[in-house]
């Protein structure tokens, strides 16, 4: 998917459904969070823009990024949603333990949605320093956020039109 609204084609644009109908999550790591604050910010504007209620965007915050996962299970477990979003930003450090991380949260997003039938998106940054993650959190390659918020409306139309 391209980086950022700023990049998509009139296609891609007109291929964004509605959120009007749609009650999405959203579970924010709190570790680095200046980054997944910028990453929300943008995830929730881009939400809106396509018409999603504010009212329909449920919005929990976790310790970190290995939380994720099970959040995003709890809040399909308490609730009907019709996609759920994970923020988090996951940078190396002097050891592998950041790709260790990586790996479970990617595993924990996918078997979830797999279990409930419902998209839960990744949108977590996995950089080798601070200034990627600021990058990608609405520096010059654009928001993560907006791109995770534009995969879940997609993702919830696709789940909406087969189910």
């Amino acid at each position: 998917m391209a980086t950022g609204k700023q990049h998509l084609t009139p296609q891609q644009e007109a291929a964004i459904p509605s959120g009007d109908q749609f009650r999405i999550g959203i579970v924010v790591s709190e570790w680095n969070t200046a980054i997944t604050e910028k990453l929300y910010q943008g995830c929730y504007h881009t939400l809106t823009h396509y018409k999603t209620p504010s009212e329909q965007i449920i919005t929990v915050y976790v310790p970190g990024s290995f939380e994720l996962p099970q959040a995003a299970q709890l809040l399909l477990e308490s609730q009907e949603l019709d996609a759920v979003i994970c923020l988090g930003c996951i940078i190396k450090g002097e050891t592998s333990h950041d790709q260790h991380i990586a790996q479970a949260v990617a595993h924990g997003v996918i078997q979830v949605g797999l279990d409930y039938s419902t998209p839960v998106i990744f949108g977590v940054l996995t950089t080798n320093d601070e200034q990627q993650a600021i990058d990608r959190a609405g520096g010059k390659h654009g928001n993560k956020g907006e791109e995770a918020a534009i995969t879940a409306l997609r993702m919830a139309a696709l789940r909406e039109k087969l189910i």
